[in-house]
């Protein structure tokens, strides 16, 4: 209840389970009694029965959960946005509600053969209904034509046990909302068809394909016992779980993401490249995978590469990656504007300011030496620089340039020998 919001429909299964298989009341003619005002209903009668207590106690209960969930997650409607939910940024309302009756029977489908199962279904997965020559307006036909005759027999049937039977079977349908990444709720709903009710109905008339009936019955309990296990078994691990919906849900692009992801993780970034390309190729604006592209083409000194990866972004951590290439090919100007874009989107962007700070100073004493290349001591400072952030290669050639320009330089000398010891411990332990 407090983590998927179709758990408050187990409370309106409980409830129809009660009013239609215990207590057997009879729906259709309680409907008629009530419209019609003709042989007013005994309370009494049902008040003896303890039903009103029950529904009462189920109903306390479920405005409590319903309070509990307002008071910790608030009063205010989910930001959905049209990567989340694209049916409902479509163009009129006309094609809002052909694309959400299309998702009612891909769930419908879904509920029969849980086989088509997706961790994740934005960003694309499932393309949206533009207009009527689209051939998949055929199944929202058949959905509701299906739905219409079904609801038609539980109201209109002279049989009162098919009534109960239909109506509950609907109950059923409207409160399992089906999980499209689990088969756990039609293994529930084949549960619910194996229940004893129906087989009284069909007694008489079918006596003779019993055992036939609950021999298929049973195979389908199998088959679903055998998907649950299946789809258990890819949830095992990341990578299985991400693998398993690239045949799925091929225009996802969270999933070529999250493939890329994973492979990056386990130090595969060749592949990861591809399925980042492909991250971004059906979705352009997709910040993070062109993030971690950039990182991934950085390390691998693709700069030029990895500029063009970054520079669509409007990610902060991206705007800093592009700064840091930009700064690594000397574009000094645009890396600045880099690093100032990252921090307009995130303020407190301490990182970004000691790399804003790491190019400000060596801008400063590059753009002195353009003007007088002979400058010892810009050259030394450069080189402390260098040696305090690691860049050892560039520290000893600008020492090197400042004992050459000024062999008595004040203090360069000694960091110059402090530079060559350390190189020449890293040369001692690199193998």
């Amino acid at each position: 209840m407090l983590c998927k919001e179709q758990g408050i429909t187990v409370l309106g299964v409980n409830a129809a389970f009660d009013v239609l298989l215990i207590c057997n009341v009879n729906v259709y003619e309680l409907s008629q009694r009530l419209v019609l005002r003709k042989n007013p209903l005994n309370v009494s009668e049902i008040w003896r029965t303890g039903l009103l207590t029950r529904l009462a106690l189920m109903g306390l209960g479920g405005l409590s959960m319903l309070y509990a969930r307002w008071r910790i997650m608030g009063t205010g409607p989910p930001a959905f946005t049209e990567v989340d939910n694209p049916a409902s940024f479509a163009e009129n309302v006309f094609l809002r509600i052909v694309n959400y009756n299309y998702y009612y029977s891909l769930n419908a489908w879904l509920l029969l053969c849980p086989w088509w199962l997706c961790f994740d279904w934005s960003m694309g997965c499932v393309p949206l209904i533009k207009s009527a020559t689209d051939w998949r307006m055929v199944w929202l036909l058949l959905l509701w034509c299906i739905l219409i005759g079904l609801i038609s027999q539980a109201l209109c049937s002279q049989d009162s046990q098919r009534r109960r039977t239909l109506t509950l079977g609907l109950v059923l349908l409207g409160g399992l909302r089906h999980r499209r990444e689990s088969p756990l709720p039609v293994f529930r709903l084949a549960t619910a068809y194996c229940w004893p009710t129906p087989w009284d109905t069909a007694a008489c008339r079918w006596s003779k394909y019993r055992k036939l009936l609950c021999t298929s019955m049973l195979a389908l309990l199998c088959v679903y016992v055998a998907r649950c296990a299946l789809r258990s078994h890819q949830w095992r691990s990341e990578q299985s779980l991400f693998t398993s919906a690239l045949s799925v849900c091929p225009l996802n692009a969270k999933v070529h993401y999250n493939v890329g992801k994973n492979l990056a993780d386990r130090g595969n970034t060749t592949a990861a490249i591809g399925y980042y390309r492909e991250a971004v190729r059906l979705h352009p604006t997709y910040v993070h995978a062109m993030n971690n592209l950039g990182n991934i083409l950085k390390e691998r000194n693709e700069l030029i590469t990895c500029r063009a990866a970054l520079v669509k972004s409007c990610f902060h951590s991206a705007w800093m990656n592009l700064g840091i290439v930009q700064n690594s090919l000397q574009k000094f100007e645009e890396a600045e504007q880099s690093y100032w874009n990252a921090i307009r989107f995130r303020k407190k962007y301490p990182d970004c300011y000691y790399n804003l700070g790491r190019l400000e100073s060596e801008g400063f004493f590059l753009h002195a030496l353009r003007i007088n290349p002979n400058a010892a001591s810009c050259h030394g400072n450069l080189a402390v620089l260098y040696h305090r952030w690691g860049k050892l290669e560039l520290a000893k050639k600008h020492y090197e340039l400042s004992l050459k320009l000024d062999p008595e330089a004040p203090g360069t000398r000694d960091n110059y020998n402090m530079l060559r010891r350390k190189l020449d411990q890293l040369k001692r332990h690199t193998p």
